[in-house]
């Protein structure tokens, strides 16, 4: 038989102390984990609890606890008695983080074709056309952020949170192993290509061939990615 817990009767003082320190350590985390993928701190490099507190203005609990949530992330590393590192990401690794990620953004864009809506579609038209013009003037800048947006509406308009958490951990892994693989051997261009044939089969309600369209564009994001030993800046292909 299975014990229940005993019931704990707070006080509303006590109650609201409890949403508060959890709302904390959620946001001690984001602003941790945004630090990381900035490239403020080096693959390998370790961490410093208190410092990162006194940075955040909070105690050491709430960035102990965020520790153990990027940890559970992948993003960094906790070894006893030493501490707390930033993941490294090897080549090795990053080939075989984009291989797994083909496989869910390619699941991702068969999922949308069979329930995809015309606004929907609309929306994903106009990142496209935005990504033309920020490749035309190679702004890299302008381009991030919409081709992050694009993928981002496919992996969420599924609305698989599983497939979606999955995706997702991959993304901020791949952030880790930082490449400007965009910028190299006509990125851009290759990558918008790429995009507008996924909008197509999208557009077709082609599940199979979105499957395929979404899968072969980040194998070609890992070429374009590895072709590079630019470690600088990280993108999502």
């Amino acid at each position: 038989m299975i014990e229940r817990p005993q019931s704990i009767t707070v006080s509303g003082t006590e109650a609201l102390d409890v949403l508060r320190n959890a709302t904390l350590s959620q946001v001690v985390q984001s602003e941790i984990e945004k630090i990381i993928l900035s490239g403020a701190f080096q693959p390998g490099e370790k961490l410093n609890e208190k410092t990162l507190a006194d940075r955040l203005g909070v105690s050491r609990g709430p960035v102990r606890e965020a520790f153990q949530a990027l940890h559970a992330r992948g993003l960094v590393e906790m070894i006893p008695n030493r501490g707390v590192f930033v993941q490294e990401i090897t080549r090795h690794d990053a080939v075989a983080i984009y291989d797994v990620r083909a496989g869910l953004f390619g699941t991702a864009c068969r999922l949308l074709a069979e329930r995809i809506t015309t606004s929907q579609i609309g929306a994903l038209k106009s990142l496209v056309a935005q990504m033309d013009v920020a490749g035309s003037q190679r702004d890299l800048e302008a381009y991030f952020p919409l081709n992050i947006a694009f993928h981002t509406a496919i992996v969420t308009g599924t609305d698989n949170s599983v497939l979606a958490d999955a995706y997702f951990s991959m993304v901020r892994r791949l952030h880790l192993y930082r490449a400007r693989g965009l910028v190299h051997g006509g990125g851009f261009e290759s990558s918008n290509i790429e995009h507008r044939a996924i909008l197509d089969t999208l557009d077709a309600r082609n599940p199979h061939a979105a499957f395929e369209a979404g899968y072969l564009h980040v194998q070609a994001g890992k070429v374009r990615i590895m072709a590079t030993d630019d470690t600088k800046t990280a993108v999502a292909s």
